[in-house]
């Protein structure tokens, strides 16, 4: 971007709300696309202009932005992870999910994305997605919308 579009705002301008995001996962190991489902959100609310943080409560999930357009770079991601860190390995607590635990934190649990005028500000390939690492689950999703007044 060329153009200077610098514009400071004062924090008493600033108007913060939260929503929360229902995910169900049906495998033990998968992506999920949530774009849609935050864009909607942001459709509903109408915020304008601001940033929005994607927050997963769970030791066994995550959530990352990466391309979704082809469906194949989500299973890459899956298979490889499940290479690098197999579901049964040397894993000291063993609760049976211990794999899902690094991969979780690997992928870490919260993005923030800009949005203008309603809209995710999002790469041309760019999605959010869900990492589910120890499903199926009932999942959520917070979702901290920051708004400028």
């Amino acid at each position: 971007m060329n153009k200077k579009t610098s514009k400071f705002i004062s924090i008493e301008s600033l108007q913060v709300f939260m929503r929360e995001l229902k995910v169900v996962s049906n495998k033990r190991n998968e992506t999920i696309d949530i774009t849609s489902d935050i864009q909607k959100i942001l459709k509903e609310e109408k915020p304008g202009d601001g940033i929005i943080i994607a927050y997963v409560p769970h030791t066994t999930a995550a959530i990352t932005i990466n391309e979704g357009a082809d469906p194949s770079v989500q299973r890459d991601i899956i298979e490889n992870l499940k290479n690098l860190i197999p579901e049964s390995g040397d894993y000291h607590h063993a609760e049976g999910n211990s794999d899902a635990h690094i991969k979780a934190s690997i992928l870490g649990s919260s993005i923030t994305v800009i949005f203008e005028n309603n809209k995710l500000v999002l790469g041309t390939w760019q999605h959010i997605f869900f990492f589910e690492g120890d499903g199926p689950r009932n999942r959520r999703v917070y979702l901290k919308i920051i708004k400028n007044r």
